[in-house]
């Protein structure tokens, strides 16, 4: 196959932004915490991109968020690294980062997200989640044929466009349940331990300020501060500029976050 080339790095890199975009604005910032309104079309835009990401339906997604802010590091958290000694920690690091994903089954979903069970567009987003992960596949399929078509191209764009983009933006994800629990600051005194992780706060598009987050959850900004880098929040920014979304949530005043 002569090995990767830059074309499949870029399709790779895209298809990260893309999908890692649909989980942070989409998924979490909207679906789970309402940080800001769009329509219905762009909501179908960003859970198809979410459920593209391959990291479970929306409801199973949502569900398992609200659970976790509602419990945050108790024991009813479905994915809290909390434990005692090295090997309690070692054992609390991987059942928080995708341990957890073999042992939890959320709540009815009607009481846990009434809200998007009771809405059509969601709805029908959920409902046909493997075909947006089969998207998720077809489209660097597509973009690299249309480039420079070839079979083992094919055999490229879905390792490198599907399953190792896939891959590292589910360890990402994860990262924000282990490691943004464990290591980094904690400028807010919150009833959990969440952290803000540099490292992560550029790799998952600014969800690694996660102490903000848990500070204030509706907050469609999560780096609070000019060099706390949240991309996602940049993203919203732009279709703002567009009307494409509105009414940004604000982090809550007492934090007195840089505007």
């Amino acid at each position: 196959m002569g090995g990767i080339s830059t074309l499949d790095l870029c399709i790779c890199a895209g298809m990260y932004l893309l999908t890692a975009i649909g989980i942070t604005a989409g998924f979490h910032r909207f679906f789970v915490h309402k940080s800001f309104q769009t329509s219905n079309f762009c909501k179908w835009i960003l859970g198809v991109l979410g459920s593209m990401a391959g990291q479970g339906p929306l409801f199973y997604w949502a569900a398992s968020h609200r659970i976790h802010h509602q419990h945050s590091d108790s024991i009813n958290d479905p994915h809290s690294p909390n434990a005692d000694g090295t090997r309690g920690i070692m054992k609390g690091f991987w059942h928080a980062h995708v341990g957890w994903m073999f042992k939890h089954q959320p709540n009815s979903w009607m009481k846990v997200i009434p809200d998007l069970v009771r809405d059509r567009t969601s709805y029908r987003v959920n409902q046909h989640y493997l075909t947006w992960v089969l998207l998720g596949f077809a489209i660097p399929v597509v973009v690299r044929s249309a480039i420079s078509f070839s079979w083992s191209g094919i055999v490229l764009a879905i390792l490198w466009g599907g399953l190792a983009r896939m891959f590292l933006v589910h360890h990402v994800t994860w990262s924000v349940n282990s490691i943004c629990h464990l290591f980094g600051r904690r400028p807010y005194d919150t009833d959990d331990g969440s952290r803000n992780n540099f490292l992560f706060g550029i790799l998952a598009m600014g969800e690694g300020w996660h102490n903000n987050h848990h500070a204030s959850p509706s907050s469609a900004r999560h780096g609070f501060r000019v060099w706390e880098i949240d991309a996602t929040f940049y993203f919203l920014k732009f279709l703002e500029c567009f009307g494409l979304v509105w009414q940004l949530k604000k982090p809550a005043p007492a934090l007195k976050a840089e505007a």
